[in-house]
C-alpha cells in the first residue's frame, strides 16, 4: 500500500500494476479509482482537497528560504500570476518580499473560493488550459511536472500569450525538478528519478532533464531559458519568449 502526492488516498500497488499495464487507464490511480483521475476524486471531497492544499502550503516554505538567493528573479516585476497557486502561501511569502508586487493567484474556483486578498494580493478562479490572466510575469511552481508534454504546451502557450503585451521584457519563472545525472549526486539523482515514477502512475506526469524541458520550450514558442539550481531537489528556471 502506497500513500501518495501527501493526500490520504491508499492504492494498492500490488493488486493494481498488473491491471493497469495490460488496460488503457494513463495511471495506476485511475486504474485503482474506476477510471477516475487523482484531480477528479480530490476533488470530490473537500477532507482530500484541503490536505492537498496544506501539504502545498507546507512546502512553500520553501520559498521563503529561497529567495535570499534569487531575489534578483522577481526584482523589476510590476506584476505576476502564480498559476495554480493554490491557497496563496507562496504568494504571502513574496508578496511580504516584494510588497509593491501586484500578485495574482489563479487556481480553479473551488480552490480559491472564500479566500481573500489584501492591496497586493488577489485570487482570481480559472483554468490554465483555458487562458491565464495578462501580467509581467508567470510563476509556475511544482506544476509542469504534474502533466504529460501536450499538456505543458498548452499550458505554457497560455503562459506565453500572457506576458505576451511585455515584448521581450516579459518571462515564466518555473519552480520544478531538472534531472541532471551528469552533475548531481547518486542519492540525488535517486530522489528525482523516484518522484519521476510518481508522477507517471499517479498523474501521467514526469520529471524532465535539460533536453526535454527545453523541447517543451521551443514547442511552445519561447526562445530562451536560464536554469538556477535553488530549490534543494528543485531548479529555478526563467523562461523568456
Amino acid at each position: 500500500m502506497v500513500r501518495f502526492l501527501n493526500t490520504p488516498i491508499l492504492v494498492d500497488s500490488h493488486n493494481h500494476l498488473g491491471k493497469w499495464t495490460s488496460g488503457e487507464d494513463l495511471t495506476v490511480v485511475e486504474t485503482a479509482l474506476g477510471h477516475e483521475s487523482y484531480w477528479d476524486f480530490i476533488h470530490q471531497d473537500s477532507a482530500y482537497l484541503s490536505t492537498f492544499n496544506e501539504a502545498m502550503e507546507s512546502d512553500s516554505h520553501v520559498v521563503r528560504l529561497a529567495l535570499r538567493d534569487c531575489r534578483s528573479v522577481f526584482e523589476g516585476i510590476g506584476s505576476l500570476v502564480d498559476v495554480g497557486g493554490g491557497t496563496g502561501n507562496t504568494a504571502k511569502i513574496i508578496c511580504e518580499a516584494f510588497p509593491e508586487l501586484k500578485y495574482i493567484v489563479l487556481d480553479l474556483p473551488q480552490v480559491v473560493s472564500g479566500l481573500s486578498g489584501s492591496n497586493n494580493l488577489s485570487f482570481v478562479g480559472g483554468n490554465m488550459f483555458k487562458s491565464i490572466p495578462q501580467a509581467d510575469a508567470i510563476l509556475l511552481k511544482w506544476v509542469l511536472h504534474n502533466w504529460s508534454d501536450d499538456d505543458c504546451i498548452k499550458i505554457l502557450k497560455n503562459c506565453k500569450k500572457a506576458i505576451s503585451g511585455k515584448g521581450k521584457g516579459g518571462k515564466v519563472i518555473i519552480i520544478d525538478v531538472v534531472i541532471n545525472e551528469n552533475q548531481d549526486e547518486h542519492e540525488m539523482t535517486e530522489v528525482k528519478l523516484l518522484l519521476d515514477v510518481v508522477m507517471m502512475t499517479s498523474l501521467n506526469g514526469k520529471e524532465r532533464n535539460e533536453k526535454e524541458w527545453k523541447q517543451l520550450f521551443l514547442q511552445a514558442g519561447f526562445k530562451s531559458y536560464k536554469i538556477f539550481p535553488a530549490f534543494g531537489f528543485r531548479s529555478l528556471i526563467e523562461l523568456y519568449p
